[in-house]
């Protein structure tokens, strides 16, 4: 396949890994903007490193990019999307990104911004609030799935108002 320049564009793929991170009703969303342009409000996800499992990979980049200390609870799908890198990613290919979630909470409300990722914000938001501010559709769907999960695991008593949780020893 060819560009409007003549160059040949070639496919790669990329895996990431994020996660949904609900304390006491509330999701973790973080607000991207890079040198005054609007980004979008997102959930925090990354790229998997060398040797390192999905829940891993999820759990670090929650840590890295919102400061928050989160547990998985279970993993809870996967969502793709295509997009053309910058020149120097992927020689401005297409890129095939695979995202997995995972359902987490933490203790508290505090968190703080990655800023060397260009998040200016950080916070918490309930639930109809977060699926308005999320730029991107697979995120809205991915956290409308992990907000039924939480709210099935509190009907059934396995998530309690003292945020103590039975975990499912199968989260990957």
């Amino acid at each position: 396949m060819d560009d409007y320049t003549g160059r040949s564009l070639s496919e790669t793929t990329a895996v990431s890994c994020g996660g949904v991170v609900i304390f006491k009703g509330k999701v973790l969303l973080l607000y991207k903007n890079q040198n005054g342009k609007y980004l979008g409000w997102v959930m925090p996800k990354g790229t998997l490193e060398r040797n390192e499992t999905h829940k891993q990979a999820a759990l670090r980049e929650v840590k890295e990019e919102s400061g928050v200390t989160a547990r998985v609870i279970k993993y809870i799908g996967k969502t793709r999307y295509s997009f053309h890198g910058a020149d120097g990613l992927a020689h401005g290919g297409l890129i095939n990104k695979t995202v997995h979630w995972y359902l987490m909470t933490t203790d508290s409300f505090y968190c703080k911004p990655q800023t060397e990722e260009y998040f200016a914000d950080v916070g918490f938001y309930k639930q109809h609030e977060a699926y308005h501010l999320l730029k991107f559709h697979d995120e809205k769907q991915i956290m409308r799935r992990a907000y039924t999960e939480y709210t099935e695991l509190r009907r059934t008593k396995e998530w309690n108002g003292n945020n103590k949780i039975y975990f499912n020893n199968n989260a990957r």
